[in-house]
Formats: C-alpha cells, sequence, structure tokens
C-alpha cells in the first residue's frame, strides 16, 4: 500500500478540466494532487481532439495537394503511406501528455495513477494502476472525470467493427467502406478523414439536418459542401441495428418509412456522449446526478456538496474541452477564495472539417424563436480578396446584431480558417461589444478576416463588395 497524502486541492481526472484546474491551483499556492485512472490528458489530448485534428491536418494537405494543378502546380501521382500518418499523429499525442506529466513535475503537483473512489467526505481512495491502493486526503476535491461514448438502444461497440472514436483513430488499415451514425461534429469530422483516405463514407443522421447543435443554415451549407467531397449523407435516418456478417458490419435503419440496409468494414457510432461519474463514490459524500446524469453546478463549478466541485463533462455545460478549461480555472480560483464565476454567452465551436464551421452566441432560427428583434449581417467568401487568392472561397460569415442596440448576439461561419477567424467575434462579444465596432475597426488587406469586417457592416446594409 502506497503511503497516504494529504493536499488542499484534490482533482479526479487529469483531462484539460482537471489538469488545468490543478495547474491553477499550484499557481494560488495551493498544494495539489491529481488522480487518472487511464490517462494523462484525458480523451482530448489522446483519443480526441489533438489526434482527430492531427489527421485532419494530414488529410487536408493531402486534398490540397491534389487541387494543386488549379494554382499551376503539377503534381504526380500522390500516394498515402497510412502508417506514417498514423504514427505522425502518435508523436503529436505523446509530445502533448508528456508535457503535461512534465508540468505536474515541475510544479509539484502529485500524480496518482489509478481509479478514484470517495469514502467520505475528503477521502479518496485511489485503486492504484501498478497494483494496492492509497488514500489521498483533501481539503477541497474536483470532480472532472469526463465522459464516454453513448451507444443507441440495441447497438453494443466491438471495438473492431462497431467503434466509438477511439478506434477510428487507430485505423491501421485505411477502409474501404466507412459507415457514420450521427452527423455531428465527431462523426463528420472523422468522416473527413476517411472520405479525403479514399474510403467510401456514408453519414447517417437521425435528425433533418447535419450538426443539428449548430445554426440551421450553417449545418445546410456543411452537408452541401461535404457532400460534394465524398461523404454520402442521408439525413431523417434512424439506425435500427447493426449485425456483423461473414466480417462485415451491416447497419439497418429506417427512411422515409423504409427500411433499408448498408454494409461496411467499420461503423463509427457517434451519437454523443454521457458523462463518466461510474464507481466514484459520489453517494458517499451526499452527491446525486441529475438530470441526464451530469453533476449541477453553480457559476463556480460547486456542487452544492461543500468543498466540493465540478468541471467538464460531467457538468451539463458545452462538452467542449476549452469549456472544461476555464471552468478548471473558476473552481481553482473559487477555492482559493476568489469571487471568480463562469460565464457561457460567448463560447466559440468548431468544426474542423474543410471548410472549417466556427459559431458563437446564439443561432439566428434560437435568436427568432426566442422574440429578438434581430437584424443580419451576411458575406460571402467569394467576395474577399484573399479567399480568391487561395483559390478557397466556398463558404460565408453571419453576424446577428440586436436590431435596436447594435449589440453582438452571436456569429457564425463556414469557410477557410474559421476556428481562428470566429475569435474576432468572441473577444467582442466578450466585451459586450457592437456590431458597428466590428465595422469600425480597420482590417489588414488582404485577409480572410475582412470578411468579418463586411458581415458586420452588413448588419446595417452597408458591406461594399457584394
Amino acid at each position: 500500500m502506497a503511503e497516504d497524502i494529504s493536499v488542499d486541492v484534490a482533482v479526479i481526472g487529469a483531462g484539460p478540466g482537471g489538469y488545468v484546474a490543478a495547474l491553477r491551483a499550484e499557481q494560488l499556492g495551493l498544494k495539489a494532487a491529481v488522480i487518472e485512472r487511464e490517462f494523462v490528458g484525458g480523451t482530448c489530448l489522446n483519443v480526441g481532439c489533438i489526434p482527430s485534428k492531427a489527421l485532419l491536418e494530414a488529410t487536408h494537405l493531402l486534398s490540397k495537394i491534389r487541387t494543386a494543378d488549379a494554382l499551376g502546380i503539377k503534381v504526380g501521382e500522390v500516394e498515402v503511406d497510412f502508417s506514417r500518418m498514423q504514427a505522425h499523429k502518435s508523436r503529436v499525442v505523446s509530445i502533448l501528455t508528456r508535457g503535461v506529466a512534465g508540468l505536474f513535475r515541475k510544479k509539484d503537483i502529485d500524480l496518482v495513477e489509478g481509479m478514484g473512489r470517495f469514502v467520505e467526505p475528503g477521502v479518496i481512495q485511489v485503486e492504484l494502476t501498478a497494483g494496492g491502493t492509497q488514500t489521498v486526503r483533501a481539503d477541497n476535491v474536483i470532480i472532472a472525470t469526463g465522459s464516454v461514448p453513448i451507444a443507441p438502444p440495441g447497438i453494443e461497440f466491438d471495438g473492431h467493427r462497431v467503434i466509438t472514436s477511439r478506434e477510428a483513430l487507430e485505423l491501421e488499415e485505411i477502409p474501404k467502406r466507412f459507415i457514420v451514425v450521427g452527423a455531428g461534429y465527431i462523426g463528420l469530422e472523422l468522416g473527413s478523414v476517411y472520405a479525403r483516405l479514399g474510403s467510401e463514407v456514408v453519414v447517417l443522421e437521425m435528425m433533418d439536418k447535419a450538426l443539428p447543435e449548430m445554426d440551421a443554415e450553417l449545418g445546410e451549407a456543411a452537408a452541401e459542401q461535404l457532400g460534394r467531397q465524398g461523404l454520402d449523407i442521408h439525413l431523417g435516418s434512424r439506425v435500427t441495428g447493426i449485425v456483423l456478417e461473414e466480417g462485415e458490419a451491416v447497419v439497418r435503419y429506417e427512411q422515409s418509412g423504409e427500411e433499408r440496409s448498408l454494409t461496411a468494414d467499420h461503423v463509427l457510432v457517434s451519437v454523443g456522449r454521457r458523462p463518466f461519474l461510474d464507481g466514484i463514490g459520489l453517494e458517499a459524500v451526499g452527491l446525486k446526478s441529475g438530470q441526464r446524469g451530469f453533476l449541477e453546478v453553480d457559476n463556480g463549478m460547486g456542487t452544492g456538496v461543500e468543498n466540493i466541485y465540478a468541471v467538464g463533462d460531467v457538468v451539463a455545460t458545452p462538452m467542449l474541452a476549452h469549456v472544461a478549461m476555464d471552468e478548471g480555472v473558476v473552481a481553482a480560483e473559487r477555492i482559493a477564495g476568489q469571487a471568480s464565476v463562469m460565464e457561457y454567452d460567448a463560447i466559440p465551436s468548431v468544426v474542423y472539417t474543410h471548410p472549417e464551421l466556427a459559431s458563437v452566441g446564439l443561432k439566428e432560427e434560437e435568436a427568432r424563436e426566442r422574440g429578438l428583434n434581430i437584424r443580419v449581417g451576411k458575406f460571402p467568401f467569394r467576395g474577399n480578396g484573399r479567399a480568391r487568392a487561395m483559390n478557397d472561397v466556398e463558404g460565408w460569415v453571419k453576424i446577428i446584431a440586436d436590431a435596436e442596440s447594435d449589440a453582438l448576439i452571436g456569429a457564425h461561419c463556414i469557410g477557410p480558417d474559421a476556428g481562428h477567424l470566429i475569435h474576432e467575434v468572441v473577444v467582442a462579444m466578450g466585451y459586450r461589444g457592437y456590431a458597428e465596432d466590428l465595422a469600425l475597426t480597420v482590417h489588414a488587406h488582404p485577409t480572410l478576416s475582412e470578411a468579418f469586417k463586411e458581415a458586420a457592416m452588413a448588419v446595417d446594409g452597408r458591406a461594399l463588395h457584394i
């Protein structure tokens, strides 16, 4: 049995929310320990955000090379070494996860590797990965245990044919046929990867639009443009079962009242995630999960049980790594006695397909459903000089403002570098800015960001280049 330790803050989970909370606690002079059952960096760094972006970047470069002739660059036959592509992805993951572990050592944060469980308030027993147990005593605890994929009723993951995003990132061969269940962020990103690599990709989405969590017009544009790239997207398609036959996965689904089926080498089921709170002993400290299994928290990430906080995917806030990170900071600062609060009005969301999609604030239909009087400005990248020079003109910027005050309510973008560009509006909204603020700001020429200036001008009907 390892020696017991006592700390000011124990964090259960070393994902983005957990490790950032520990780093911020250390900055504030608090002794911290992090308990992690699987790997430092959590899902994001190991089997989510980072490895998927490595594959997306590699396959986007492949796509650009194949279309370089339009820019006067002749390229011979392009070959893909998939094992080297996967090795590049693994190197990126390894560098970043080792970096986080290195920060723990540098800042004297204890890393306890194993499964942590409350036995009483302030006391966590850890079943160590290396064997044995260790007790962590803490004045404060932050729960940051993340989430796991959801399997729809009647569907079971087998880790080979019926897979989660984790296995989809680890395939050793490029599949000939690849089915994605769910047209959300993860499904479209990984579907894009394999479509660029030459797989026949079919996406089955139960809802009547792609990216149902994003602005409706954005989802429509994404489905159209990704369809041109080879993703065969079937909307209004409810999967009823998946069976294995002769080494293939057979997906049965309903569409327009008809029973249909498709076969594939692999089926990625990506219909959402649920909080992972299994076996951590919530009952020992009087905590219960609420609606849909989430923990309820206040704006300081407190759970209502004294000295216990929760951040990231275990709470009912956007399941995004950057949200978890900021929540971790708020929790640590609250523990240190600061009056920090978490605000969610200007949270950016990005889909890293190409073109990229990015949003912040209210969707247009959401604003109208709330009865808000709004004005909408829109500008296409086809009217942007830099986009023309790049030969990357598909997409647009849409800015939504209050009709009376001109206050920024939301922004939505599909196009090159949307994920970077959206932060212009994120910062403006953070400062409670107005569309006119963006319109009056001088933007360098020629840049893609000028599309945002033009969209802001379009709110008042005075865009110049359309």
